[in-house]
């Protein structure tokens, strides 16, 4: 008897979460659709979420320009920089089994002749390190006849050493550089290849099928990839970004790693967004960190964590976020913490209003 009770308790439970999203979707749902109606040519996908729950799930546009193939919510799309959460969860990971101290700064028994002292694991997550720019080093001396990776990259930045920007620690400055060198620590730690590292410890795990860190060759092979395109006036029309020269560095850089490189779709940006509530991958007081402010030389707080923006919402408590920026590729995800909300905004035409678009969302779904 007990046990029925409990099962119906249950059910009336999940009878009443599921109405109250249905109430919540009927809301936004025309609000949402009203504001991207005024933008129509708006290519992407837009997810909200509530408790993991889509509320709020649509495609717009094409996934290719050229074959006016449209777009669909399953479509996989570059995500740019919101790829670092990924590169900093597999550095969590290895720190919480003790492979790695956040604040080991002998960072060059990672990577050898390092020119660069005092920088720690920590400095890296939260591009507080104060690192030159690899790209600028690899724009001005790299030979772009040439793919490189992680290791060519490395070994300029070592070859020709340009000056740190600052002392470690002494201030936040956003840092692709520090996410290039997190990768090479974690495969001196492991001795395994970073894309194989990440699907065995985050994508597979969690089932994120659709996730990969992908060649251009492994892209062209997909059925669903949402190509980015860019808008030339002298042309009228929407071209393959990858295609322009001002693009060519997603070419020549082509197997970098840590920075960006990781494609998805919204439905798997869901189980992850879901899987840091359930700590699938790693414990509460690991994650935490991840969305704990740096304290800077000063004592003041830099806000960013371990691969998230940090924020607080009047309404709804904590929020952490990520924007990413490739040629063609505007992305972003946003999760409101307390309330177990999510944003997931995937746009592969780098929509001028992408900004406007996704604030616009936001103020609809802060209710």
């Amino acid at each position: 008897m007990r046990s029925f009770f409990l099962t119906v308790i249950v059910l009336a439970v999940l009878v009443s979460c599921t109405n109250k999203q249905e109430t919540i979707s009927s809301k936004i749902t025309p609000k949402i659709d009203s504001l991207f109606a005024t933008e129509k040519d708006f290519s992407g996908v837009v997810l909200v979420a509530d408790k993991g729950k889509p509320i709020y799930h649509k495609a717009f546009g094409y996934q290719d320009f050229d074959t006016k193939e449209p777009m669909d919510t399953s479509s996989i799309f570059e995500l740019a920089s919101v790829s670092k959460q990924f590169t900093a969860m597999v550095i969590m990971l290895l720190h919480e089994r003790g492979h790695i101290k956040y604040y080991d700064s002998q960072l060059e028994k990672y990577v050898p002749q390092l020119p660069y002292k005092d920088i720690t694991v920590r400095h890296l997550l939260t591009h507080t390190s104060g690192l030159p720019d690899y790209q600028q080093v690899m724009d001005e001396h790299w030979d772009k006849t040439k793919v490189a990776g992680n290791l060519e990259c490395l070994d300029m930045l070592i070859k020709y050493a340009p000056p740190k920007h600052f002392e470690p620690g002494e201030k936040y400055e956003y840092s692709n550089t520090g996410y290039l060198l997190l990768v090479s620590v974690a495969q001196r730690m492991t001795g395994m290849d970073f894309v194989s590292l990440s699907k065995t410890e985050i994508f597979v795990p969690l089932k994120m099928t659709s996730t990969d860190i992908r060649s251009q060759e492994d892209k062209a092979r997909l059925h669903n990839m949402a190509w980015g395109y860019v808008w030339v006036p002298e042309r009228n029309a929407y071209v393959r970004a990858d295609s322009l020269l001002e693009s060519a560095y997603n070419i020549w850089l082509g197997r970098r790693l840590g920075p960006g490189r990781v494609s998805s779709c919204s439905s798997d940006l869901l189980k992850w967004d879901q899987a840091l509530y359930k700590h699938k991958i790693v414990s509460d007081s690991t994650l935490s960190e991840a969305f704990s402010p740096m304290k800077l030389n000063s004592g003041e707080l830099s806000n960013y964590g371990f691969g998230w923006m940090l924020e607080d919402d009047p309404k709804l408590g904590r929020v952490v976020r990520h924007s990413g920026d490739n040629p063609g590729y505007r992305t972003h995800i946003i999760r409101y913490i307390d309330a177990n909300r999510t944003i997931i905004l995937l746009c592969n035409n780098a929509h001028p209003k992408f900004k406007e678009l996704l604030k616009g969302v936001e103020s609809i779904v802060n209710f």
